[in-house]
């Protein structure tokens, strides 16, 4: 015979509150039945949180940060895999070119991930500031910043090289949205 959940004794009271009981000793035959009430929905401890449909800029930073980390250090070990195998002699005993291997992608790995890790640094600190300002949260505020990004990024090397950087930024953020937007609309998720 297949489990059946017994009916739980919910009250009015619960439903208007938007609470569901939870009982851990609903199947043992012990008399509490209203032992715990755990929220269905997320919890805020002020208000202003519920309300804004973003994450903050502490969220925002560590977000952009850690994901242009992980991506950067992942793209870079594939890479060093590849330097690895290829930088591997004739006369290589395995552990030596598993040696190697495993250098070249930890140092090509660690590289890109610290650049890319800066590169989500800088965009997430451009966005967030750029919704203080205009206190408003669109499209215009990611370009923009991904414009700023582009162009910080490549400061050092000269002002050409920075337009143009800041100019890749910009459209590949913008890319970037409009994929997510028409990801948005046609794929049920």
């Amino acid at each position: 015979m297949a489990y059946q959940p017994r009916a739980s004794n919910h009250n009015e009271d619960d439903k208007d509150n938007n609470r569901r009981l939870y009982n851990p000793y609903q199947d043992l035959q012990v008399p509490i039945q209203t032992l715990y009430k755990l929220p269905t929905s997320p919890e805020f401890l002020f208000q202003e949180e519920a309300i804004a449909q973003r994450r903050s800029w502490g969220e925002n930073l560590t977000y952009y940060t850690g994901i242009g980390y992980l991506g950067g250090a992942v793209t870079g070990a594939g890479k060093g895999i590849v330097e690895g195998v290829k930088s591997s002699e004739a006369g290589d005993t395995m552990k030596l070119r598993v040696n190697r291997i495993l250098n070249a992608s930890g140092h090509t790995g660690r590289k890109f991930g610290n650049r890319a890790g800066v590169i989500g640094l800088m965009y997430a600190g451009l966005e967030s500031g750029m919704v203080a300002i205009r206190d408003t949260d669109d499209v215009v505020n990611s370009v923009v910043a991904g414009l700023g990004t582009g162009a910080l990024y490549k400061a050092a090397s000269g002002p050409r090289s920075a337009a143009v950087a800041g100019a890749i930024g910009g459209v590949v953020v913008g890319l970037a949205v409009t994929g997510k937007q028409l990801l948005k609309r046609h794929v049920p998720i």
